[in-house]
């Protein structure tokens, strides 16, 4: 297939084969054609050029990321549209026998219904479409009702089932772990790790693609590499192919280097004219193997402390926050140390937000107090930075106002790093994107040099590429880091100790975070 806008080249005579038993891992950097690839195979678009071929009689099912489609259809018949055929076969049943007057017609083709829908297992169709549900968190309760009386999660999860009823023969998912909590996020895993058809995800969750992949198709340059094993082994595959390439080219440099220096010193030499001769001939036979850099791009994310954390970080006794009547935080009492790295866990953001916000002094508790050590300085990013950054400033503006050093040249450098560069440094700050703006935030975080960091949801927005760099850069902090975040490895690599909240109280777990989850079984 090929699949162009304007001049913009998303798609170049990509052909690829999926095959049954395998998922693949779409990936690509933002704006490569990930979502794009996945409508053109389920016939939401068309390419410019080429075909699409699905096997006869193959069923092909995506999740829907339309939330309001089904608005006035109840949740189970939502799940039930997932199969098609099934569901058009009880619709007709229905109408014929809605009718006042039943003909021998009617007869006919109700009995020709029923044997289909039989075939189709009809009959367990809404016991399976239950089943689905109450998996993925949605309780019997919600079954009957519409999906407009349902909340933007709830739909989520719905519409997840949706794809995945009746086990289709191709699933295509994009996207499937956003905005689920982790017991859903955990059985989907399991689920489709059993899934014995074909599977093509998109996905920013590393754990997620590592968990669930067998193969990783990755889009760039306008074509699509397919690479045995999940993401990481992709990962780390792809940098040694980049490394040995390089390898041998500087070997055929060198190579080509020392034939020129033989043909200019004997070529005027009769004796030696004839290994001239050859040498050149051989010269000409060396070809460089070109090297496309990956058109990825990683930020620079080192968070450097300016002091050295003491041995008292932070203290908290009868801490209580209640917010429009609810006691979000109840005579919490606890003691930080330098070598913790927190994450927390609650399936509440309004607790994990209102906690984080006390701690980094952004928010006062309505009793208790919070002990803050001599050496502290502390550094808060917020989840909801993409809406509050809209000055008109520009990035070099922007970025002076929280740096020790003003000189442009050094801030042009500290905004280079994080992938604005050249005039890009000269944007303003209300025209970014939010990817961008959370590069904004992290830069000011980089600058503080702040020995404790919070963290609200840091990975919203952000590209594979800058959650990676993240990672990296919270991995590395020689300091003491408190997070809220949906992202499983970050959680995974990053946490030593968990802070569990359930009804305003805290329980505090000394492990790391995939450790916290076998508690939880």
């Amino acid at each position: 297939i090929t699949l162009r806008y304007g001049k913009k080249v998303l798609f170049e005579e990509v052909t690829i084969k999926f095959t049954q038993g395998n998922c693949y891992g779409l990936i690509g950097a933002n704006g490569s054609g990930k979502s794009t690839f996945l409508k053109i195979l389920s016939g939401q678009m068309e390419a410019n050029k080429g075909e699409v071929f699905i096997d006869k009689g193959k069923r092909l099912s995506f999740l829907k990321q339309d939330h309001f489609q089904y608005d006035q259809f109840t949740v189970l018949d939502t799940v039930m549209q997932g199969d098609e055929t099934l569901y058009k076969i009880m619709k007709e049943k229905e109408e014929i026998y809605a009718k006042p007057e039943f003909t021998d017609e009617d007869g006919v083709k109700a009995s020709k219904l029923e044997e289909e829908f039989a075939e189709l297992n009809g009959w367990m169709a809404e016991t399976d479409a239950a089943t689905l549900l109450n998996d993925l968190g949605i309780e019997d309760v919600y079954h009957t009702k519409l999906m407009k009386d349902l909340d933007g999660s709830q739909k989520i999860k719905v519409l997840l089932a949706q794809a995945l009823f009746r086990t289709p023969d191709i699933l295509l998912l994009d996207e499937p772990t956003n905005h689920l909590d982790i017991k859903a996020t955990r059985w989907l895993e399991e689920f489709l790790v059993n899934f014995e058809n074909t599977i093509i995800v998109v996905s920013h969750d590393r754990y997620f693609l590592n968990k669930v992949c067998t193969y990783i198709a990755d889009i760039d340059y306008g074509k699509i590499n397919l690479y045995t094993g999940n993401y990481d082994f992709w990962y780390e595959s792809s940098q040694l192919a980049l490394k040995q390439m390089k390898e041998a080219n500087k070997k055929k440099e060198e190579r080509i280097k020392e034939l020129q220096e033989f043909i200019q010193r004997f070529s005027a030499n009769a004796s030696k004219s004839k290994q001239a001769t050859s040498r050149k001939k051989s010269l000409e036979k060396i070809v460089l193997d070109e090297i496309k850099p990956s058109t990825r791009k990683y930020p620079y994310i080192d968070f450097k402390p300016e002091k050295e954390i003491g041995k008292d970080v932070i203290k908290v006794n009868h801490l209580t926050k209640i917010i429009d009547g609810e006691k979000v935080l109840v005579d919490l009492s606890f003691i930080i140390t330098n070598q913790d790295e927190i994450v927390l866990a609650s399936d509440s953001e309004l607790v994990k937000t209102t906690f984080l916000k006390i701690l980094a002094g952004e928010m006062e508790p309505d009793s208790g107090e919070v002990i803050v050590g001599n050496t502290i300085l502390r550094s808060y990013f917020s989840k909801d930075i993409v809406n509050t950054l809209d000055t008109d400033e520009n990035l070099v503006e922007w970025l002076r106002n929280y740096s020790k050093d003003p000189d442009q040249t050094y801030l042009r450098g500290f905004l280079g790093r994080m992938l604005f560069s050249g005039e890009e440094a000269l944007k303003k700050i209300s025209v970014l994107s939010g990817g961008e703006k959370v590069r904004c935030a992290f830069s000011k975080m980089m600058l503080s040099g702040a020995n404790v960091l919070f963290f609200d949801e840091p990975t919203n927005h952000l590209d594979m590429e800058s959650i990676t760099s993240l990672n990296n850069g919270m991995s590395n902090f020689k300091g003491v880091i408190l997070f809220a975040s949906r992202d499983h490895q970050l959680m995974q690599t990053v946490a030593n100790r968990v802070f569990e909240f359930s009804n305003g109280k805290l329980a505090d777990y000394q492990m790391t975070y995939d450790e916290y989850l076998d508690t939880k079984g």
